[in-house]
């Protein structure tokens, strides 16, 4: 049986497809096709997954969509994926629904209590369900706008960023300021309940999140008045607290507790949820936003169609999208008339990586399956040492263009994780943020974010044998077997999927090589 998943259709599309079970491909359209128009049917990623589960669209039986799916009339939609797929069944699925899927059924768990939270989604904002086998059970649901995401987003505003886009800024700046200072203020700004003040707002402001004149008040400024860089570090602390706070509280305590929407990015939080005592596992979805819900309105589907008698084979990883062939590769770089190097061995390929990082070079990392979902796992990642003392400077001054309170991931090799950060499960994934021992501050002392909390991102051979390799082979070389990683995209862009957008991406940094697959090119 073979069942396609569409989410995400207005705002971050995504096609996930399922086939007997195994998640066989998940892909973001904005991937693909960088120029897309939300709201129309995401064919690049549809025909991008059919290809690489080796189906075509007459062969799929059912089609999941998640919604809301269209602003306007959805005739023209639905007769659109109707000719596509004359075959399919399809199955509407609600927003959270899919979310709360995306979870659960990703999980390792049989029994769970599964939390989702987002800005806002066909009304609601958040549910939470009680799981077990097949089921999902509703027991409660948030409305907007008594939204934390929506407050997060405002205060994302507030600070100078773009809401729905830099939320992930305000919390990096989170773990640089003081929890203590404004905690009382977004005590009362938002109950443990989840529900917004709106004696803090003002409705008739179309900028800066929206916040009255009350709040300026208790900030101690003038009404509206931009916000003070000596503020802005502890007003981001403050919402980061009361958000884990009133979190924490929602999902209550037990054994296994899933969770999925867009709040979930949030590592800070994340880490709040593991290290709180009040649950013994916690899984999230690492594709918590809307694009993840594809993967859940094919997993609900799955359930649904085959009435739970049939089990889903849980996916060993998030590198779910495609890859390309040496001689795909190498037809890129001849017509772009670039001069290469093949290396012929995977032993040559990883020593000439090792060499060049030990050199303080910064190298691109093109291997194997894209990564679903906005972090890179090692299979699109700028890659560092962290003995170069130049690291945090070069990565995010001269190549990514950020801020400097935006640190990179520590990768590590599972076995030795433990050697030297404190860190949960959810890692793997880079959802989560983990604590640096004490003897390997100074090592590390470029990617702390603050408190001794750094992004941990451990890898496992059977996820990523080959970054794994590349991982152990630093270690041989140097004796440490970590390497600084961030997400290989630059101004704004998504991941890069193909050689052509690693190649363009190459030429517009300051990153020394690239490796895409055996090819190594060089400046």
């Amino acid at each position: 049986m073979i069942v396609l998943g569409l989410g995400g259709i207005l705002t971050h599309a995504a096609c996930a497809i399922l086939k007997d079970g195994h998640l066989m491909a998940a892909v973001e359209e904005e991937k693909l096709d960088r120029h897309r128009i939300a709201g129309e049917v995401p064919e690049a990623s549809i025909a991008e997954c059919l290809r690489l589960a080796g189906v075509s669209a007459a062969e799929v039986d059912c089609l999941a969509l998640v919604r809301p799916f269209a602003g306007g009339a959805e005739a023209k939609f639905h007769l659109k994926l109707r000719s596509m797929f004359p075959r399919a069944r399809l199955v509407l699925v609600e927003h959270q629904v899919a979310h709360a899927a995306s979870a659960y059924f990703a999980s390792p768990f049989e029994q769970a209590t599964v939390l989702t939270l987002d800005r806002g989604g066909d009304l609601r904002c958040g549910a939470k369900w009680q799981a077990n086998g097949p089921d999902l059970r509703l027991e409660r649901e948030w409305y907007y706008p008594d939204s934390l995401g929506l407050l997060y987003g405002r205060v994302t505003e507030l600070l100078g960023f773009e809401s729905r886009a830099d939320e992930h800024k305000v919390q990096w700046l989170a773990a640089q300021g003081d929890r203590a200072r404004f905690s009382a203020l977004f005590g009362e700004v938002a109950s443990v309940d989840a529900q917004l003040n709106a004696l803090f707002f003002d409705g008739s402001r179309a900028d800066r999140g929206a916040f009255g004149a009350r709040f300026y008040e208790r900030l101690g400024l003038d009404d509206g008045a931009a916000i003070p860089l000596s503020m802005a570090a502890d007003i981001a602390a403050g919402v980061q607290q009361r958000v884990e706070e009133i979190v924490l509280e929602l999902a209550g305590s037990g054994e296994n507790l899933c969770v999925a929407g867009g709040l979930f990015f949030n590592a800070l939080l994340v880490r709040a949820l593991e290290t709180s005592g009040r649950w013994k596992n916690v899984f999230v979805q690492a594709a918590a936003g809307n694009s993840g819900t594809a993967i859940g309105a094919a997993y609900s589907a799955w359930q649904s169609v085959s009435e739970g008698k049939q089990r889903l084979v849980q996916a060993p990883s998030l590198l779910l999208g495609p890859e390309f062939r040496p001689e795909e590769i190498k037809q890129v770089l001849e017509n772009c008339k670039l001069r290469f190097r093949f290396l012929l061995t995977m032993d040559e390929l990883v020593d000439t990586a090792v060499r060049m990082l030990g050199e303080h070079q910064i190298i691109a990392w093109m291997q194997g399956r894209m990564e679903f979902g906005p972090r890179a796992l090692g299979n699109r990642s700028i890659l560092a040492s962290p003995l170069d003392p130049y690291s945090t400077e070069n990565l995010n001054v001269f190549i990514k263009h950020r801020e400097a309170f935006r640190k990179f991931a520590a990768s590590v090799p599972a076995e030795v994780a433990n050697e030297y950060f404190e860190v949960g499960p959810n890692a793997i994934n880079l959802a989560t943020v983990g604590r640096v021992r004490e003897a390997h501050r100074r090592t590390f002392e470029s990617a702390i974010l603050g408190h001794d909390l750094v992004r941990v991102h451990v890898v496992e051979q059977a996820a990523n044998p080959l970054y794994h390799r590349l991982l152990h082979a630093a270690g041989k070389s140097t004796g440490l077997p970590v390497l600084y990683n961030t997400s290989f995209n630059l101004f704004g862009d998504p991941l890069v999927c193909n050689p052509r957008d690693a190649v363009r991406s190459f030429y517009s940094s300051g990153i020394d090589g690239l490796f895409v697959g055996n090819f190594l090119l060089t400046k």
